[in-house]
């Protein structure tokens, strides 16, 4: 599966989206970080290659030979991505969905509908064309209503409410570690038990393996969040 995560403007999660979400359960696909000047997921251990929005004719080939692939594009080069794929006649086809993420403020959510616009004008079906609701509080009715609003009306995107991550410090606690969800939970160490044997411990070292058997534990049910996205975010 050829995913593309995407969106005029900045700071939505598209990242969060690439590392913690997608490719974990895309058998660790590798991500084309679309980037020359924001965080990409390679922070986090992701296998990523970063490349320019013109040199959309090497990112083709490489997708055309791929089984799994996640195209990060960052808002600095989406213009050119988007110019590209234009240029490139149904190069659009070649990739399976479109994941426009969309965190609530008015700004957000307006540049969001432009995304959306965008792709639905060069001829992506709406089945193709999924909004994320991301660092959702409660509710995505209440939080999105320009999102929500614009979908029942134009009907060119889909956007299921139960593709929502819920607002959580975790993701930005993981970035300064350097570490994705799955790899958090997927290391071995028994916190707890450290500090219980090793009383002695310099403070420094006890506060970490105490911060580490947190982030664990969070960890857990961000994950249950991720695994219930992205069950929901195909069908």
């Amino acid at each position: 599966m050829i995913v593309a995560i995407l969106n005029y403007t900045g700071t939505v999660g598209k990242t969060t989206l690439a590392a913690h979400l997608l490719s974990p359960r895309m058998n660790n696909a590798p991500v084309y970080a679309i980037e020359s000047i924001n965080e990409t997921a390679e922070g986090l251990g992701i296998d990523v290659e970063k490349m320019k929005g013109n040199k959309f004719r090497e990112l083709f080939r490489k997708l055309m030979t791929a089984d799994n692939a996640i195209v990060d594009v960052g808002a600095s080069n989406i213009e050119e991505f988007m110019n590209s794929m234009v240029k490139f006649d149904e190069s659009h086809e070649e990739i399976d969905y479109f994941i426009v993420p969309v965190t609530s403020g008015t700004k957000e959510q307006k540049e969001s509908i432009s995304m959306v616009d965008a792709l639905s004008s060069i001829g992506i079906p709406a089945n193709k064309i999924r909004v994320v609701f991301n660092r959702v509080h409660s509710d995505v009715s209440d939080e999105f209503p320009y999102i929500t609003a614009f979908c029942k009306k134009e009907k060119s995107f889909t956007a299921n409410h139960k593709c929502a991550i819920w607002e959580t410090e975790l993701f930005d606690a993981l970035s300064v570690k350097g570490l994705t969800v799955d790899a958090i939970l997927n290391d071995p160490t028994d916190y707890k038990a450290l500090l219980k044997t090793n009383r002695d411990a310099a403070e420094k070292e006890r506060n970490q393996w105490a911060d580490m058997h947190g982030l664990k534990a969070l960890s857990k049910s961000v994950k249950r969040n991720l695994d219930e996205v992205y069950e929901q975010l195909f069908i």
